[in-house]
């Protein structure tokens, strides 16, 4: 059987770790805590030769450690605090630019996550990960050190002590990280999904809150969302209790080894082996050395908890989930887009064969070239959608090649960010002038629009832009799209919640943008009438003669897979498609 390869390893290159940047956050951990047993040694010795009444000066030089000590600690804590925290905050930053990077390339494992669980993926998921170096690989390095060191001190007052607070701390160090981290296996894989389900669920409800209380599943959704902080507590407390008993274990050993230092301690000083004073430290120094040794169960429970969010973001790699979907072949010399007996679906568990990918559209051919323009229409569900974000490489071919120069898709439901008009459009380039916002917005049909705004380009859109309506929604992603260097545009409903001339001027911007830049179009549309324009539509929809094609008898849902049963230009179809005719007259109609 071959090994199932460790997420954590896979993903600690993502983070772009610099060892020396590590090295220093633990030598500086090191000495801080080497200071704290410093100071407890120091001041026991201080402490049982001050009550023998010596002569002051005697006493100086422990007097300045203890406060260099005690001053020591702070100061090096609060540096090996910057050291480690800069290692983690670089290495989160880096994985996450790596993410968006791999997310931007595509993959059926991303666009099949809901966008609460994707969030919590790309935030807490990625902080988790990114723990793993101040939280577990610090301490555990320099509770290694300490508790060498502490040893090596107490064993040259007297070794068998030395040996009893080394056994004590193998205790302390092994055993009760390997409880807290065999108990805390399936509470992490509980607590990360509770968590996925809470940002969903949390999510979902501050988005559609409205729309869910008219369908009457508010109440339900709350009651949802309940029952996730519930599991989400419930692991938490599970977790409390696995670190209460890596505790109780901790201070067993420490008991111990002072228990055994007093032990062996007492009759080395009735022997004369043993000065009084070296007595105290051999019995108090163990109380600090476990300082460090404390810290260990945390860090074994993080390790876990950064294993399992790397197994959730390791899906979000390319290559890792299957059915995640490869970047498009460049296509041949001259061409834009080409799609050679193409078949589009969801990657999921198939009724038959589970792990299959459910067919939408299939046997598509279309060749792309500068200047192209194509309309894609059929009714709503036919799988419009699902064949533009194949041709984007956001989904795996279920068959047929894909050949695609830069291809960019413009979401229906793309995002848009609490922030102002002019950033949320440098979302698709970072060095758009003030002037090609401007031209932007006025080629989508915003003019008028942005000078009627208070701040201009510098207004604030709200949350999600829920300050603008659903139809300058929608333009000001096509503007976005216009503004992007792609030489491929997929956009999907472009023409959604605008009235039909604005509907057919947006399409027809966007068709003239790819006329005069070189570049290519594919628009998606239930709307016939802005397909006009287009040098080729293609008519999606269930062939008669294909089996299914009368649909599913329970659900009325298609059973085959649809196809293009009829293309051309628009006036064409007109003329010889009378389904296509008809539709059109309907649409005319209202």
């Amino acid at each position: 059987m071959t090994p199932v390869p460790d997420p954590l390893r896979r993903l600690a290159p993502l983070l772009e770790v610099e060892r020396r940047r590590v090295v220093r956050a633990v030598l500086l951990g090191t000495v801080a805590l080497g200071c704290a047993v410093g100071l407890s040694a120091v001041a026991a010795w201080l402490i049982a030769r001050a009550s023998q009444m010596p002569p002051v000066l005697t006493l100086s030089l422990a007097t300045v450690s203890v406060r260099a000590f005690g001053i020591g600690r702070g100061v090096f804590r609060y540096l090996e605090r910057l050291a480690s925290h800069d290692v983690a905050l670089r290495g989160m930053a880096a994985l996450r630019a790596r993410l968006y990077e791999a997310m931007a390339r595509g993959g059926g494992g991303v666009v099949a996550l809901r966008r609460g669980d994707l969030l919590a993926r790309v935030g807490a998921d990625v902080d988790a990960v990114g723990d793993v170096v101040v939280r577990s690989l610090v301490p555990a390095g320099v509770a290694l050190l300490v508790s060498l060191g502490s040893v090596v001190l107490v064993g040259v007052f007297l070794p068998a002590a030395g040996a009893a607070l080394l056994a004590c701390l193998l205790l302390a160090g092994i055993l009760a990280p390997w409880l807290a981290a065999r108990a805390s296996r399936a509470t992490e894989v509980l607590g990360a999904q509770a968590r996925a389900d809470v940002t969903t669920r949390a999510l979902g409800i501050l988005e559609e809150g409205a729309q869910l209380r008219v369908a009457g599943r508010l109440d339900a959704e709350l009651a949802a969302l309940r029952d996730a902080d519930a599991r989400l507590t419930e692991a938490g407390n599970q977790g409390a209790r696995t670190a209460g008993a890596a505790a109780a274990i901790g201070v067993a050993a420490q008991t111990l080894a002072v228990v055994a230092a007093l032990a062996l301690g007492v009759p080395a000083v009735a022997a004369g082996t043993l000065a009084p004073t070296e007595l105290a430290v051999v019995v108090l120094t163990p109380l600090a050395a476990f300082e460090a040794s404390t810290a260990l169960p945390a860090a074994a429970i993080q390790l876990r908890r950064s294993r399992e969010a790397a197994r959730r973001l390791a899906a979000l790699l390319p290559d890792d989930a299957a059915g995640a979907a490869p970047a498009p072949a460049a296509p041949e010399p001259g061409v834009l887009l080409d799609l050679d007996g193409v078949a589009a679906g969801w990657p999921g568990p198939g009724e038959d064969a589970p792990g299959t990918t459910r067919v939408a559209v299939a046997g598509v051919d279309l060749t792309l070239r500068p200047g192209g323009v194509v309309a894609l229409v059929g009714p709503s569900g036919v799988g419009k959608t699902t064949l533009l974000m194949t041709a984007a490489g956001l989904l795996p071919a279920a068959g047929g090649t894909v050949g695609a120069d830069a291809p960019l898709f413009l979401a229906e439901d793309a995002h848009l960010f609490d922030t102002t008009v002019l950033e949320n459009l440098r979302v698709a380039r970072g060095d758009v002038t003030r002037a090609e916002a401007r031209a932007a917005l006025d080629a989508a049909g915003l003019g008028a629009w942005l000078a009627a705004l208070p701040d201009g380009l510098d207004t604030l859109l709200g949350a999600d832009a829920t300050t603008v309506s659903g139809g300058e929604r929608r333009r000001l992603l096509v503007a976005r799209g216009l503004l992007a260097r792609a030489r491929v545009l997929l956009v999907d409903e472009p023409a959604e919640h605008l009235d039909a001339a604005t509907a057919d001027a947006l399409v027809d911007a966007l068709a003239r943008h790819a006329r005069a830049t070189g570049g290519a179009v594919v628009v998606a549309t239930h709307r016939l009438a802005a397909a006009a324009g287009a040098d080729e539509v293609l008519l999606l929809g269930q062939s008669e003669a294909a089996p299914g094609a009368a649909g599913d008898a329970a659900t009325g849902a298609p059973t085959a897979p649809a196809t293009v049963v009829a293309r051309g230009r628009h006036a064409d179809l007109l003329r010889d498609v009378p389904a296509y005719a008809w539709a059109a007259a309907q649409e005319a109609a209202r």
